[in-house]
């Protein structure tokens, strides 16, 4: 899972949309948490998934007939979102990633792994994705050994559990 394969649109990015010929419909508005986006004269439009350019073809196909200059373009101005950390972690709760992040760099910001409890070998990382709830365990004790170059990037909303090592 690469950070910047394609830039798409998350909730709780900001993007700005602006119409070279029409500056009353300019605006710079939040991604909401449903995915979607208000736009003046068309309504909602879901932003999320898609990449900056396809946005724009998509609202220039809107607003074609409402358009003397067929020009839009559509700029991600800051993203952030929330993830969460949890169990054997120093100072676990939200992390507000502003960039790609991914499990290790969350849990190094949530203070990194309680030295004396964590099971680094069994890091889970729980996601909803198309309603379903998945799971993923991750050996974040072999990418600190060097023996793993493979990081797994968090998305918005997903939760890192570090269990306590077994007795």
């Amino acid at each position: 899972m690469t950070p910047y394969g394609s830039v798409k649109l998350t909730e709780g990015d900001t993007i700005s949309i602006t119409f070279p010929g029409s500056p009353n419909l300019n605006t710079t508005q939040k991604v909401r948490r449903d995915g979607k986006i208000d736009l003046q004269l068309v309504g909602e439009l879901t932003a999320v998934g898609k990449t900056p350019s396809e946005l724009e073809k998509e609202i220039l196909e809107l607003y074609k007939s409402q358009l003397l200059l067929k020009e839009v373009s559509v700029s991600l101005q800051s993203s952030s979102f929330p993830v969460f950390v949890t169990g054997s972690v120093v100072h676990p709760g939200r992390v507000a990633a502003d960039r790609p992040i991914s499990a290790l760099e969350a849990i190094m910001e949530a203070g990194g792994f309680d030295p004396t409890k964590a099971n680094m070998k069994r890091v889970v990382v729980l996601r909803i994705h198309e309603g379903q709830l998945k799971h993923y365990i991750l050996n974040l004790k072999r990418v600190l050994d060097g023996k793993s170059k493979q990081l797994f990037y968090l998305r918005p909303s997903d939760i890192v559990f570090v269990p306590e090592k077994a007795l």
